[in-house]
Protein backbone atom coordinates (compact mmCIF):
# COMPACT_ATOMS: atom_id res chain seq x y z
CA UNK A 1 0.00 0.00 0.00
CA UNK A 2 1.27 3.58 -1.03
CA UNK A 3 1.77 6.05 1.20
CA UNK A 4 -1.15 9.30 0.86
CA UNK A 5 0.27 11.89 -0.90
CA UNK A 6 1.10 14.88 1.18
CA UNK A 7 -1.14 18.27 0.70
CA UNK A 8 0.96 20.49 -0.85
CA UNK A 9 2.27 23.39 1.86
CA UNK A 10 0.62 26.84 1.93
CA UNK A 11 1.86 29.41 0.10
CA UNK A 12 2.00 31.82 2.63
CA UNK A 13 -0.12 33.17 5.22
CA UNK A 14 -3.70 35.05 4.32
CA UNK A 15 -3.75 38.62 4.68
CA UNK A 16 -4.96 39.20 8.09
CA UNK A 17 -2.63 36.63 9.97
CA UNK A 18 -0.01 37.78 7.55
CA UNK A 19 0.04 41.33 8.91
CA UNK A 20 0.05 39.82 12.78
CA UNK A 21 2.97 37.85 11.86
CA UNK A 22 5.13 40.00 10.27
CA UNK A 23 4.57 42.61 12.99
CA UNK A 24 6.37 40.59 15.50
CA UNK A 25 9.56 39.58 13.06
CA UNK A 26 9.25 43.58 12.97
CA UNK A 27 9.06 44.53 16.33
CA UNK A 28 11.95 42.17 17.31
CA UNK A 29 14.32 42.39 14.50
CA UNK A 30 13.91 46.89 15.55
CA UNK A 31 15.09 46.01 18.96
CA UNK A 32 17.42 43.25 18.23
CA UNK A 33 19.25 46.21 15.89
CA UNK A 34 18.97 48.48 17.52
CA UNK A 35 20.84 46.52 21.07
CA UNK A 36 23.87 46.27 18.69
CA UNK A 37 24.17 50.28 17.92
CA UNK A 38 22.49 52.00 20.89
CA UNK A 39 24.70 51.26 23.67
CA UNK A 40 27.93 52.63 21.80
CA UNK A 41 27.06 56.07 22.68
CA UNK A 42 26.21 55.55 26.13
CA UNK A 43 29.87 53.86 26.74
CA UNK A 44 31.68 56.43 28.28
CA UNK A 45 29.18 57.13 31.41
CA UNK A 46 29.28 52.79 32.04
CA UNK A 47 33.08 53.08 32.02
CA UNK A 48 32.69 55.92 34.63
CA UNK A 49 29.91 54.87 36.66
CA UNK A 50 31.20 51.04 36.46
CA UNK A 51 34.58 52.13 37.54
CA UNK A 52 36.15 50.63 33.70
CA UNK A 53 38.70 51.83 31.56
CA UNK A 54 37.38 52.86 28.19
CA UNK A 55 39.11 49.49 26.73
CA UNK A 56 37.25 47.30 29.33
CA UNK A 57 34.05 49.34 28.52
CA UNK A 58 34.46 48.12 24.80
CA UNK A 59 33.69 44.64 25.72
CA UNK A 60 30.32 45.91 26.49
CA UNK A 61 29.52 45.62 22.24
CA UNK A 62 32.35 43.07 21.72
CA UNK A 63 30.54 40.76 23.67
CA UNK A 64 27.08 41.22 22.18
CA UNK A 65 28.90 41.03 19.02
CA UNK A 66 30.72 37.85 19.67
CA UNK A 67 27.41 36.25 20.93
CA UNK A 68 25.33 37.05 17.79
CA UNK A 69 28.54 35.66 15.40
CA UNK A 70 29.14 32.57 17.02
CA UNK A 71 25.61 31.44 17.71
CA UNK A 72 24.07 32.35 14.48
CA UNK A 73 24.84 29.04 12.13
CA UNK A 74 24.25 26.90 15.40
CA UNK A 75 20.37 28.60 16.15
CA UNK A 76 19.57 28.52 12.01
CA UNK A 77 20.23 24.95 11.92
CA UNK A 78 18.52 23.92 15.06
CA UNK A 79 15.91 26.14 13.68
CA UNK A 80 15.93 23.40 10.58
CA UNK A 81 14.98 20.56 13.41
CA UNK A 82 12.92 21.93 15.96
CA UNK A 83 10.90 24.48 13.78
CA UNK A 84 11.79 28.25 13.33
CA UNK A 85 9.24 29.44 15.07
CA UNK A 86 10.38 27.57 18.55
CA UNK A 87 14.16 29.05 17.73
CA UNK A 88 12.57 32.49 17.59
CA UNK A 89 10.56 32.40 20.63
CA UNK A 90 12.94 31.13 22.81
CA UNK A 91 15.52 34.04 21.21
CA UNK A 92 12.65 36.43 21.96
CA UNK A 93 12.31 35.46 25.36
CA UNK A 94 16.60 35.22 25.90
CA UNK A 95 16.68 38.09 24.68
CA UNK A 96 14.07 40.03 27.01
CA UNK A 97 15.30 38.66 30.03
CA UNK A 98 18.73 39.62 29.12
CA UNK A 99 17.61 43.05 28.26
CA UNK A 100 16.22 43.05 31.78
CA UNK A 101 19.14 41.71 33.64
CA UNK A 102 21.70 44.10 31.80
CA UNK A 103 19.22 47.17 32.62
CA UNK A 104 20.02 45.82 36.46
CA UNK A 105 23.79 45.16 36.04
CA UNK A 106 25.97 47.07 38.81
CA UNK A 107 29.32 46.02 37.84
CA UNK A 108 31.30 45.51 34.25
CA UNK A 109 31.46 41.85 34.44
CA UNK A 110 27.41 41.73 35.18
CA UNK A 111 26.72 43.62 32.17
CA UNK A 112 29.43 41.82 29.90
CA UNK A 113 27.93 38.25 30.95
CA UNK A 114 24.19 39.95 30.37
CA UNK A 115 25.21 41.09 27.20
CA UNK A 116 26.30 37.79 26.14
CA UNK A 117 22.76 36.17 27.01
CA UNK A 118 21.41 38.95 24.87
CA UNK A 119 23.34 38.73 22.13
CA UNK A 120 22.39 34.80 22.17
CA UNK A 121 18.95 35.55 21.82
CA UNK A 122 19.18 38.56 19.29
CA UNK A 123 21.08 35.26 17.06
CA UNK A 124 18.29 33.16 18.04
CA UNK A 125 15.79 36.11 16.27
CA UNK A 126 18.20 36.81 13.23
CA UNK A 127 18.97 33.25 12.45
CA UNK A 128 15.63 32.56 11.59
CA UNK A 129 13.78 35.64 10.91
CA UNK A 130 14.29 35.42 7.07
CA UNK A 131 13.64 32.15 7.35
CA UNK A 132 10.11 32.78 8.93
CA UNK A 133 9.80 35.38 6.40
CA UNK A 134 10.04 32.72 3.54
CA UNK A 135 6.65 30.72 5.38
CA UNK A 136 4.99 34.27 6.07
CA UNK A 137 5.07 35.46 2.45
CA UNK A 138 3.07 33.96 -0.61
CA UNK A 139 6.26 33.02 -3.13
CA UNK A 140 5.16 35.54 -5.31
CA UNK A 141 5.27 38.08 -3.01
CA UNK A 142 8.58 37.09 -1.13
CA UNK A 143 10.62 39.82 -2.25
CA UNK A 144 7.83 42.59 -0.79
CA UNK A 145 8.28 41.00 2.48
CA UNK A 146 12.32 40.73 2.58
CA UNK A 147 12.09 44.30 1.40
CA UNK A 148 10.31 45.42 4.73
CA UNK A 149 12.87 43.66 7.06
CA UNK A 150 15.66 45.35 5.11
CA UNK A 151 13.26 48.84 6.14
CA UNK A 152 13.04 48.34 9.12
CA UNK A 153 16.95 47.42 9.91
CA UNK A 154 17.95 50.42 7.53
CA UNK A 155 15.66 52.52 9.95
CA UNK A 156 16.78 50.90 13.17
CA UNK A 157 19.87 51.25 12.35
CA UNK A 158 20.07 55.16 11.08
CA UNK A 159 18.52 56.09 14.52
CA UNK A 160 19.92 53.99 16.47
CA UNK A 161 22.15 57.16 17.81
CA UNK A 162 19.04 59.49 17.74
CA UNK A 163 17.17 56.99 20.10
CA UNK A 164 20.02 56.25 22.29
CA UNK A 165 20.82 60.41 22.57
CA UNK A 166 17.13 60.45 23.34
CA UNK A 167 16.76 57.98 26.16
CA UNK A 168 20.35 59.42 27.64
CA UNK A 169 18.83 62.84 27.96
CA UNK A 170 15.90 61.99 30.40
CA UNK A 171 17.67 58.45 31.92
CA UNK A 172 20.42 56.78 32.99
CA UNK A 173 22.07 54.20 30.52
CA UNK A 174 20.27 51.60 32.27
CA UNK A 175 17.27 52.31 30.07
CA UNK A 176 19.01 52.01 26.78
CA UNK A 177 18.18 48.12 28.08
CA UNK A 178 15.56 48.44 30.46
CA UNK A 179 12.94 49.96 27.19
CA UNK A 180 13.32 46.30 25.05
CA UNK A 181 11.33 44.37 27.61
CA UNK A 182 7.76 45.76 27.00
CA UNK A 183 8.92 45.58 22.88
CA UNK A 184 9.49 41.90 23.62
CA UNK A 185 6.73 41.07 25.74
CA UNK A 186 4.80 42.45 22.69
CA UNK A 187 6.30 40.49 20.38
CA UNK A 188 6.64 37.58 22.04
CA UNK A 189 2.66 37.45 22.53
CA UNK A 190 2.20 38.26 19.03
CA UNK A 191 4.46 35.62 18.43
CA UNK A 192 2.68 32.87 19.85
CA UNK A 193 -0.58 33.97 18.41
CA UNK A 194 0.37 34.37 14.76
CA UNK A 195 4.14 32.80 13.78
CA UNK A 196 3.61 29.68 11.27
CA UNK A 197 4.35 26.10 12.13
CA UNK A 198 7.16 25.61 9.86
CA UNK A 199 8.68 21.82 8.88
CA UNK A 200 10.68 20.38 10.98
CA UNK A 201 13.52 17.58 10.13
CA UNK A 202 13.72 15.97 13.52
CA UNK A 203 17.97 14.79 12.49
CA UNK A 204 20.64 15.10 15.49
CA UNK A 205 22.01 18.57 16.27
CA UNK A 206 25.65 18.13 16.13
CA UNK A 207 27.18 19.48 18.92
CA UNK A 208 30.80 19.10 17.49
CA UNK A 209 29.80 21.25 14.81
CA UNK A 210 28.83 23.88 16.75
CA UNK A 211 31.77 24.03 18.67
CA UNK A 212 34.21 23.87 15.98
CA UNK A 213 31.89 26.96 14.31
CA UNK A 214 31.82 29.20 17.67
CA UNK A 215 35.90 28.35 17.98
CA UNK A 216 36.25 29.14 14.13
CA UNK A 217 34.18 32.52 13.69
CA UNK A 218 35.36 33.32 17.58
CA UNK A 219 39.02 33.74 17.35
CA UNK A 220 38.95 34.93 13.89
CA UNK A 221 36.30 37.67 14.73
CA UNK A 222 38.94 38.33 18.07
CA UNK A 223 42.17 38.30 15.84
CA UNK A 224 40.67 40.53 13.12
CA UNK A 225 39.72 42.86 16.16
CA UNK A 226 43.26 43.09 16.96
CA UNK A 227 44.67 44.12 13.90
CA UNK A 228 46.16 47.55 14.11
CA UNK A 229 45.87 47.67 17.56
CA UNK A 230 49.59 46.30 18.65
CA UNK A 231 50.06 42.60 20.17
CA UNK A 232 50.88 40.80 17.15
CA UNK A 233 51.85 37.75 18.24
CA UNK A 234 48.35 37.06 19.62
CA UNK A 235 46.92 37.91 16.98
CA UNK A 236 48.44 35.69 14.74
CA UNK A 237 47.65 32.74 17.39
CA UNK A 238 44.45 33.70 17.42
CA UNK A 239 43.83 33.83 13.33
CA UNK A 240 45.69 30.95 12.78
CA UNK A 241 43.68 29.02 15.97
CA UNK A 242 40.49 29.95 13.91
CA UNK A 243 41.82 29.28 10.43
CA UNK A 244 42.62 25.86 11.53
CA UNK A 245 39.60 25.14 13.35
CA UNK A 246 37.56 26.72 10.34
CA UNK A 247 39.38 23.90 8.13
CA UNK A 248 38.20 21.32 10.50
CA UNK A 249 34.73 22.71 10.65
CA UNK A 250 34.51 22.49 6.72
CA UNK A 251 35.58 18.84 6.40
CA UNK A 252 33.24 17.87 8.63
CA UNK A 253 30.72 19.73 7.25
CA UNK A 254 31.55 18.16 3.94
CA UNK A 255 30.79 14.80 5.28
CA UNK A 256 27.50 15.26 6.73
CA UNK A 257 24.10 14.86 4.86
CA UNK A 258 22.51 17.96 6.94
CA UNK A 259 25.62 19.98 7.56
CA UNK A 260 25.48 23.42 9.69
CA UNK A 261 27.64 25.43 7.30
CA UNK A 262 25.38 24.93 4.23
CA UNK A 263 28.79 23.56 2.07
CA UNK A 264 26.60 21.79 -0.50
CA UNK A 265 24.72 25.33 -0.94
CA UNK A 266 27.97 27.04 -1.98
CA UNK A 267 28.05 24.83 -4.64
CA UNK A 268 24.80 26.16 -6.56
CA UNK A 269 26.20 29.16 -8.13
CA UNK A 270 23.33 31.91 -7.41
CA UNK A 271 24.00 30.93 -3.46
CA UNK A 272 27.67 31.26 -3.45
CA UNK A 273 27.86 34.63 -5.65
CA UNK A 274 24.67 36.21 -3.52
CA UNK A 275 26.91 35.40 -0.34
CA UNK A 276 29.91 36.99 -1.93
CA UNK A 277 28.65 39.98 -2.94
CA UNK A 278 27.26 40.86 0.47
CA UNK A 279 30.44 40.65 2.22
CA UNK A 280 31.74 42.94 -0.29
CA UNK A 281 28.85 45.13 0.08
CA UNK A 282 28.62 45.38 3.97
CA UNK A 283 32.60 45.79 3.70
CA UNK A 284 31.91 48.78 1.62
CA UNK A 285 29.70 50.38 3.61
CA UNK A 286 31.21 49.56 7.04
CA UNK A 287 34.03 51.41 5.51
CA UNK A 288 33.01 54.29 4.77
CA UNK A 289 30.72 54.41 7.52
CA UNK A 290 34.04 54.64 10.09
CA UNK A 291 36.01 56.41 7.68
CA UNK A 292 34.03 59.70 6.80
CA UNK A 293 33.19 60.75 10.73
CA UNK A 294 37.07 60.85 11.11
CA UNK A 295 37.32 63.34 7.85
CA UNK A 296 34.63 65.78 9.08
CA UNK A 297 35.52 65.78 12.61
CA UNK A 298 39.53 66.31 12.13
CA UNK A 299 39.69 67.89 8.44
CA UNK A 300 36.40 69.30 8.90
CA UNK A 301 36.00 70.44 12.03
CA UNK A 302 32.80 69.62 12.40
CA UNK A 303 30.62 68.62 15.55
CA UNK A 304 29.26 65.29 16.32
CA UNK A 305 25.50 66.65 15.75
CA UNK A 306 26.46 67.83 12.51
CA UNK A 307 28.18 64.35 11.34
CA UNK A 308 25.48 62.52 12.44
CA UNK A 309 23.13 64.81 10.10
CA UNK A 310 26.05 64.89 7.41
CA UNK A 311 25.90 60.40 7.51
CA UNK A 312 21.98 59.92 7.42
CA UNK A 313 20.95 61.01 4.52
CA UNK A 314 22.36 57.26 3.14
CA UNK A 315 20.59 55.05 5.65
CA UNK A 316 17.78 57.88 5.22
CA UNK A 317 17.53 56.78 1.35
CA UNK A 318 17.57 53.10 1.54
CA UNK A 319 14.58 53.43 4.27
CA UNK A 320 12.77 54.45 1.10
CA UNK A 321 14.62 52.20 -2.04
CA UNK A 322 14.83 48.64 -0.60
CA UNK A 323 11.25 48.16 -0.19
CA UNK A 324 10.92 49.52 -3.79
CA UNK A 325 13.67 47.25 -4.72
CA UNK A 326 11.73 44.08 -2.51
CA UNK A 327 8.75 44.61 -4.82
CA UNK A 328 11.06 44.85 -8.00
CA UNK A 329 12.70 41.55 -7.46
CA UNK A 330 9.72 39.83 -7.14
CA UNK A 331 10.09 40.67 -11.25
CA UNK A 332 13.50 41.37 -12.02
CA UNK A 333 16.91 39.30 -11.53
CA UNK A 334 19.07 40.48 -8.43
CA UNK A 335 21.69 39.88 -10.61
CA UNK A 336 20.43 42.89 -12.34
CA UNK A 337 19.02 44.92 -9.42
CA UNK A 338 22.12 44.58 -7.47
CA UNK A 339 24.73 44.64 -9.70
CA UNK A 340 22.98 48.60 -10.96
CA UNK A 341 22.57 49.22 -7.49
CA UNK A 342 25.95 48.54 -6.87
CA UNK A 343 27.22 50.57 -9.45
CA UNK A 344 25.81 53.46 -8.50
CA UNK A 345 26.95 52.51 -4.48
CA UNK A 346 30.73 52.69 -6.47
CA UNK A 347 29.87 55.71 -8.06
CA UNK A 348 28.74 57.64 -4.73
CA UNK A 349 31.85 56.11 -3.08
CA UNK A 350 34.39 57.77 -5.81
CA UNK A 351 32.33 60.95 -5.24
CA UNK A 352 32.91 61.25 -1.80
CA UNK A 353 36.68 61.03 -2.98
CA UNK A 354 35.92 64.58 -4.57
CA UNK A 355 35.13 66.04 -1.26
CA UNK A 356 36.87 69.14 0.10
CA UNK A 357 38.49 69.83 4.03
CA UNK A 358 35.42 71.31 4.62
CA UNK A 359 32.57 70.53 2.52
CA UNK A 360 29.49 72.22 2.02
CA UNK A 361 26.46 70.61 3.59
CA UNK A 362 24.95 70.30 0.49
CA UNK A 363 27.69 67.85 -1.44
CA UNK A 364 28.06 66.22 1.41
CA UNK A 365 24.01 64.69 1.59
CA UNK A 366 23.69 64.46 -2.44
CA UNK A 367 26.94 62.08 -2.58
CA UNK A 368 25.39 60.09 0.73
CA UNK A 369 22.27 59.66 -0.82
CA UNK A 370 23.40 58.33 -4.33
CA UNK A 371 25.27 55.44 -2.07
CA UNK A 372 21.90 55.09 -0.11
CA UNK A 373 20.26 54.53 -3.66
CA UNK A 374 22.83 52.26 -4.56
CA UNK A 375 22.77 50.10 -1.24
CA UNK A 376 18.97 49.81 -0.79
CA UNK A 377 19.02 48.82 -4.47
CA UNK A 378 21.56 46.00 -3.48
CA UNK A 379 19.81 44.91 -0.29
CA UNK A 380 16.14 43.38 -0.97
CA UNK A 381 17.45 41.40 -4.20
CA UNK A 382 20.10 39.72 -2.95
CA UNK A 383 18.78 38.71 0.16
CA UNK A 384 15.57 37.60 -2.00
CA UNK A 385 18.15 35.48 -4.27
CA UNK A 386 20.22 34.05 -1.54
CA UNK A 387 17.06 32.36 0.49
CA UNK A 388 14.94 31.51 -2.55
CA UNK A 389 18.63 29.29 -3.68
CA UNK A 390 17.60 27.36 -0.71
CA UNK A 391 15.31 24.34 -0.05
CA UNK A 392 12.19 25.38 1.70
CA UNK A 393 13.22 22.84 4.52
CA UNK A 394 16.57 24.32 4.72
CA UNK A 395 15.69 28.38 4.93
CA UNK A 396 17.07 28.39 8.63
CA UNK A 397 20.53 27.78 7.48
CA UNK A 398 19.98 29.86 4.55
CA UNK A 399 18.82 32.59 6.99
CA UNK A 400 21.74 32.23 9.03
CA UNK A 401 24.20 32.31 6.41
CA UNK A 402 23.11 35.41 5.12
CA UNK A 403 23.37 37.50 9.06
CA UNK A 404 26.58 36.04 8.95
CA UNK A 405 27.92 37.29 5.92
CA UNK A 406 26.52 40.88 6.76
CA UNK A 407 28.30 40.42 9.91
CA UNK A 408 31.49 39.29 8.24
CA UNK A 409 31.13 42.03 5.82
CA UNK A 410 31.17 44.48 8.57
CA UNK A 411 34.26 43.02 10.39
CA UNK A 412 35.98 42.86 7.32
CA UNK A 413 35.17 46.58 7.11
CA UNK A 414 36.24 47.97 10.38
CA UNK A 415 39.27 45.46 10.01
CA UNK A 416 40.53 47.65 6.81
CA UNK A 417 39.46 51.22 7.85
CA UNK A 418 41.80 50.31 11.56
CA UNK A 419 45.21 48.30 9.25
CA UNK A 420 44.48 51.52 6.85
CA UNK A 421 44.39 54.50 9.78
CA UNK A 422 47.39 52.11 11.42
CA UNK A 423 49.64 52.54 8.25
CA UNK A 424 48.99 56.22 7.90
CA UNK A 425 50.15 57.34 11.14
CA UNK A 426 47.79 59.87 12.27
CA UNK A 427 47.34 61.21 8.64
CA UNK A 428 43.70 61.36 8.73
CA UNK A 429 42.75 62.90 5.59
CA UNK A 430 45.47 60.52 3.71
CA UNK A 431 43.86 57.43 5.63
CA UNK A 432 40.07 58.46 4.98
CA UNK A 433 40.68 59.46 1.41
CA UNK A 434 42.24 55.34 1.20
CA UNK A 435 40.03 53.86 3.15
CA UNK A 436 37.40 54.72 0.77
CA UNK A 437 39.38 53.70 -2.15
CA UNK A 438 39.02 50.67 -0.79
CA UNK A 439 35.52 51.13 0.50
CA UNK A 440 34.95 51.97 -3.41
CA UNK A 441 37.02 48.83 -4.77
CA UNK A 442 34.84 46.57 -2.37
CA UNK A 443 31.67 47.65 -4.13
CA UNK A 444 33.36 47.58 -7.59
CA UNK A 445 33.75 43.69 -6.69
CA UNK A 446 30.50 43.00 -5.43
CA UNK A 447 29.03 44.64 -8.46
CA UNK A 448 30.50 42.55 -10.53
CA UNK A 449 29.92 39.18 -8.76
CA UNK A 450 26.24 40.44 -8.92
CA UNK A 451 26.57 40.89 -12.10
CA UNK A 452 27.60 37.35 -12.61
CA UNK A 453 24.80 36.03 -11.08
CA UNK A 454 22.49 37.07 -14.38
CA UNK A 455 24.29 33.76 -16.23
CA UNK A 456 22.45 31.54 -13.59
CA UNK A 457 18.78 30.56 -12.69
CA UNK A 458 16.93 32.18 -9.66
CA UNK A 459 14.96 29.99 -7.62
CA UNK A 460 10.99 31.27 -7.24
Amino acid sequence: MTNPIRAEEPDGLPPRERRAALTTIVIAIAVSVLASVIANIALPSMARELHATPAESIWVVNAYQLAVTVALLPLAALGDIVGYRRIYNWGLVVFTLASLACGLADSLPVLVDARVLQGLGSAGIMSVNTALVRFIFPRASLGRGIGTIALVVATCSAAGPTIAAAILAVASWHWLFLVNIPFGILAAWLALRSLPDTPKSGHAFDLTSAALNAATFGLLLIGLNGIGRGHAIWVAVELLGGAVAGVVFIRRQNRMTEPMLPVDLFRKPIFALSVATSVCSYSAQTIAFLALPFYFAIAGGMSQSRIGLLITPWPAVVVIVAPIAGRLSDRYPAGLLGGMGLAVLTAGLLLMLSLPPAPPFIDVVWRAMVCGIGFGFFQSPNNRALISAAPRSRSGVASGVLSTARLTGQTIGGVAVAVIFALDRGNIPGGVWAALAVGAAFSGLACAISFLRLTQPEAG
